[in-house]
């Protein structure tokens, strides 16, 4: 089985809600996770959030400190399963500023359909197969405490 890295944003706004991207493929229901990708050849997950973020969000803020990883098998739109090595950076911003997508691929307009800030409250009041990983919630409240 190949293995793919991606660095994940943990983009926090000022009132402590937390940035997710909902994607709908031919892999899954509709949920709801981090923007973030793969690292392109020769690049650091340092290096791919700082470019993922200006891509994605149209962003130019600080990278913060690694708040998690993950080692899981799982597909992403137009790809066979794969085992993805993930890092999630945290990233503080002002409040609710405003997403471009003018950075965006093929792919991304295709299975990016919206995007929210969501408090931790919120995302606990909907089931866990909504958020991937499903320990978003967890990782928000830890990261306001």
């Amino acid at each position: 089985m190949e293995t793919r890295r991606s660095a994940r944003l943990v983009i926090v706004d000022e009132d402590g809600r937390l940035l997710l991207f909902r994607y709908h493929d031919e892999h899954h229901a509709p949920f709801w996770a981090t923007p973030g990708g793969e690292l392109l050849p020769g690049e650091s997950y340092l290096d791919a959030a700082r470019r993922e973020l200006r891509e994605e969000t149209g962003l130019n803020l600080q990278i913060g400190r690694l708040v998690e990883e993950r080692d899981a098998v799982y597909a992403v739109a137009r790809s066979t399963p794969a085992r993805w090595l993930e890092t999630y950076f945290l990233v503080h911003a002002p409040e609710q500023p405003a997403i471009r997508r003018d950075g965006w691929t093929e792919e991304e307009n295709a299975t990016i359909t919206d995007w929210k800030w969501w408090r931790a409250e919120e995302m606990r009041e909907q089931p866990a197969c909504v958020f991937k990983p499903e320990w978003l919630p967890a990782l928000l409240e830890r990261l306001r405490s």
